[in-house]
């Protein structure tokens, strides 16, 4: 009479949210209240074989039905247990349902005095009902995991080891992933991380041992280790793992979410892998080419995406990625190549379920993106008619009101700024930063149009309107520098600061401005280092701190800077101004490449452009 495995899981989800009640009420542990239970899941189970019975013989006899054990005074006790939980009186109720249930056998009876202990806030009661359950029926299965599920939620970790133990032994190799992954997500909430992982470790003794089980088993340790804030102990267990097992995907994708400088221990574990097995799964390379591109690592995600396009070139995903480099690269007709591709193989796809519709919407944001980066390749050779074809495929209601900015910013690039102006004015307005964005995106166009006083005008009107908005004094202090106007400039950033004294870009935006015209250099630095201090991450800020050390005279300082700056960020401003101070230290060289560098990421920076014009060099 144990219930089947969807409704178990649905029964348990109905519990849990009793049980979090029952916690609160019994455990001593204070921070067992907020601790969820988790849900030890049983995977699906594999379809049976099924096979035709034979015909029975005309002459057999009916089977005589088997006799209930339930009997009369079962049931009236059982109405008892029902009616008094019902009325007030659930520990009288419980006591009923759990005799029962222990004279039937009855795993659902079970469940019911558990549902009911539950109901009045015992956590220890429901452990006694589950407990009780797996006793009399050692055999089942979800008696355990109803038992993991409390001994969790009540935050008694430690108990959980044998039961654990014993459903990892009860499950079998083909739901042995999943399970290790409802273990991963379940034990991470528990409220000591560290005793949750050394449980796990010890529940999962054997698996880690096993070359069949390793990889998957020392992943699941780790991930708890690195939810406990072992970093070095889960990148050892993900080294264990792929040891242990190489052919695991388990090791190598823990390790991929550590990749970074401070771990350079964690990506030979990603490359090893996928080295060593080409037919992996392709998501495992798209999530690596992603964390290179995060690392602005960007020559070697292109390679991670062109293997993976030769080997797997029906994947759409890849396509789009590798496209969106060569874009970047301006490898522009290799892009528009990918880009298609992308879009031809997500449109033969098909969705039939409700992961699929998932699939499929996300399948039409990435097209909403691949037609974004067409109309900006035919922008690039200034085909305006195509960009806008490209455009007025986009679907969408979120999508369609970036490509009608888009749109507005094609028209004013074409020198038809009051056509460009009325389609901004027209986008919808659901909320007041709807409006706010639409106005800060009509100033956009003024700007590029170097409609600077224009600008400087609407920006002075919100902020009057608003004069406590700091992103509009920040706006309207950079449209002044654009006017010249440098007094106002200064004013209003001081007046930033004010409001808003741990606004980095204030403090940066100010102290640059004095290092670039090259007047108090040290108030300009005390400024710049104050946004290093607000933002140290900040390779802009970076940029400015280093422009500023170049004008004080200390070059080797600045291109120790401006060099670290340019390898977290190779924007082509900094770029720039790195190549300026190589150029004056005499490495013309290395400045003209990193130049070269800055002009293929965007030939049209204004500071690039005045940089070389003033340098007087072709690069």
């Amino acid at each position: 009479m144990n219930l089947s495995p969807r409704r178990h899981r649905l029964a348990a989800a109905a519990s849990l949210a009793l049980l979090a009640c029952a916690v609160q009420a019994q455990s001593p542990d204070p921070a067992a209240p907020t601790s969820p239970a988790p849900v030890i899941e049983r995977p699906a189970p594999s379809k049976p074989v099924v096979r035709p019975r034979p015909a029975p013989a005309k002459a057999a006899a009916e089977p005589a039905p088997l006799q209930s054990a339930l009997t009369a005074d079962l049931f009236y006790e059982i109405l008892m247990g029902e009616m008094t939980a019902r009325s007030g009186d659930p520990g009288s109720g419980y006591a009923l349902v759990l005799d029962a249930a222990r004279r039937l056998r009855d795993g659902k009876l079970f469940q019911r005095a558990v549902e009911i202990a539950l109901q009045s806030r015992s956590g220890d009661a429901a452990l006694a009902a589950a407990r009780a359950w797996q006793e009399t029926l050692p055999n089942s299965r979800d008696a355990r995991r109803i038992e993991l599920q409390i001994l969790i939620a009540l935050n008694r970790i430690s108990e959980t080891v044998e039961p654990l133990r014993a459903e990892v032994a009860a499950t079998s190799q083909i739901e042995r992933p999943l399970l290790m992954a409802v273990i991963a997500r379940n034990y991470s909430r528990a409220s000591d991380k560290k005793l949750a992982a050394s449980v796990v470790e010890q529940a999962l003794v054997d698996e880690l041992k096993s070359p069949t089980t390793g990889g998957l088993a020392w992943a699941t340790v780790g991930r708890l280790r690195l939810n406990a804030g072992d970093a070095s102990g889960a990148l050892e267990a993900a080294r264990k793992g792929q040891e242990i097992d190489p052919a695991s995907d388990a090791p190598a994708a823990l390790a991929l979410e550590m990749i970074d400088p401070g771990q350079p221990l964690a990506e030979p574990i990603v490359t090893r892998f996928l080295n060593n097995n080409p037919k992996a799964s392709p998501d495992l390379r798209v999530a690596y080419a992603r964390v290179l591109v995060e690392n602005r690592r960007y020559s070697d995600a292109s390679a991670q995406l062109q293997a993976l396009t030769t080997s797997r070139p029906e994947l759409a995903e890849p396509w789009l990625l590798l496209g969106s480099l060569q874009m970047q690269a301006r490898q522009d007709a290799a892009a528009e190549a990918s880009i298609k591709r992308f879009i031809e193989l997500s449109a033969g796809s098909k969705s039939g379920n409700s992961k699929d519709a998932d699939d499929a919407a996300d399948r039409k944001r990435g097209v909403s993106q691949a037609y974004f980066a067409l109309s900006q390749l035919a922008e690039r050779r200034k085909d305006y008619a195509a960009a806008e074809r490209w455009l007025s495929r986009v679907d969408g209601a979120d999508e369609v009101v970036a490509a009608q900015t888009r749109r507005a910013t094609l028209l004013a690039r074409q020198g038809k700024l009051p056509q460009a102006r009325e389609i901004i004015r027209g986008l919808p307005e659901r909320t007041a930063d709807d409006k706010k964005q639409k106005f800060l995106a009509e100033v956009q166009l003024l700007r590029d149009a170097k409609q600077y006083q224009a600008a400087y005008d609407m920006l002075a009107q919100a902020s009057a309107a608003s004069p406590d908005d700091g992103d509009l004094v920040y706006d309207q202090a950079m449209i002044a520098e654009k006017l010249n106007r440098l007094d106002d400039m200064e004013r209003l950033l001081r007046r930033l600061i004010e409001l808003k004294p741990d606004n980095q870009n204030a403090y940066n935006a100010l102290g640059y401005s004095l290092a670039d015209r090259k007047i108090r250099l040290e108030e300009a630095r005390t400024l710049i280092q104050k946004a290093v201090q607000l933002a140290p991450e900040d390779p802009f800020i970076a940029d400015s701190l280093g422009w500023v050390e170049f004008r004080l005279g200390n070059t080797a300082e600045a291109i120790r800077i401006l060099e670290a700056a340019y390898k977290t960020r190779p924007d082509p401003e900094i770029g720039a101004h790195f190549g300026e101070v190589l150029w004056t230290s005499g490495q013309k060289d290395r400045a003209v490449t990193i130049w070269k560098e800055a002009l293929l990421s965007d030939a049209e920076n204004e500071t690039l452009q005045e940089t070389l014009k003033r340098l007087r060099v072709k690069p």
